[in-house]
């Protein structure tokens, strides 16, 4: 199922007026879940800090490394999450790949955009480099035009400043682009930034996405083709099974 639902001063358009498609990657693309459970509790084992139930660090992905130590150790401390950034990421340098799995009807959902003409872009807080690397070992590099990694910009989300450089290297207005993800720091973000949002339900808390009305909400990534040919033209509210 496909639902819709606009408020009276979304953005409208049909599939037509659609000229890119974002997508965040962690739980929207990919499922990192696994290595993501390691290169924490790895970290913070490191640090003497006590391990972090798996349920819990779900709910962690998609925030930045200082972030997800402020959540997990319930206090803030820069220089202990500046250690804890360091231990992950060399952590992560020896596991993400391997262990992050592309969703499994990704790849048919892009080559859909790719036949409409549609560009498409990547805008995560996950590094470009390991998206890149993630994306080869699919085969999926060329599939995508644009990555803005959280190398990339000085402002996370919810900040826009990554999807507003994606769409500025793509050459594409925020009014004929939609961002698609799973957590609410991307739908934030693509309110901030004048773009639509699609939410996935693949994420670790896909209730709290109804809140921000979002274009559609959709199963899974492979649904955005459908998603975005049965948008209502008018802007009114519109439910559809697919």
């Amino acid at each position: 199922m496909v639902g819709f639902s606009m408020d009276s001063g979304a953005l409208t358009g049909n599939r037509s007026e659609i000229d890119a498609v974002v997508f965040d990657f962690d739980l929207t693309l990919a499922d990192s879940t696994p290595a993501v459970i390691d290169c924490v509790n790895y970290a913070l084992a490191s640090l003497g800090e006590p391990a972090a139930a798996p349920s819990i660090i779900r709910r962690t992905i998609g925030l930045t490394l200082p972030q997800t130590f402020r959540m997990l150790a319930g206090r803030a401390d820069s220089a202990r999450e500046a250690e804890f950034a360091h231990r992950f990421i060399k952590r992560a340098d020896e596991v993400m790949v391997s262990a992050t799995r592309i969703f499994e009807r990704v790849p048919q959902a892009l080559e859909a955009l790719r036949r409409r003409a549609v560009r498409i872009a990547i805008v995560s807080t996950k590094y470009r480099y390991r998206i890149e690397a993630i994306l080869a070992k699919a085969a999926l590099a060329e599939a995508i035009d644009i990555i803005v990694g959280g190398e990339d910009v000085q402002r996370h989300k919810p900040h826009p400043e990554g999807l507003l450089k994606a769409l500025t290297r793509l050459g594409v207005p925020p009014s004929r682009a939609v961002y698609v993800g799973d957590h609410a720091l991307d739908a934030e973000a693509a309110r901030a930034a004048g773009v639509r949002f699609i939410a996935v339900q693949t994420g670790a808390d896909p209730g709290s996405l109804s809140a921000f009305l979002p274009l559609a909400v959709i199963p899974d990534a492979g649904e955005i083709a459908t998603a975005l040919d049965a948008a209502a033209p008018s802007g009114r509210p519109h439910r559809a099974e697919v």
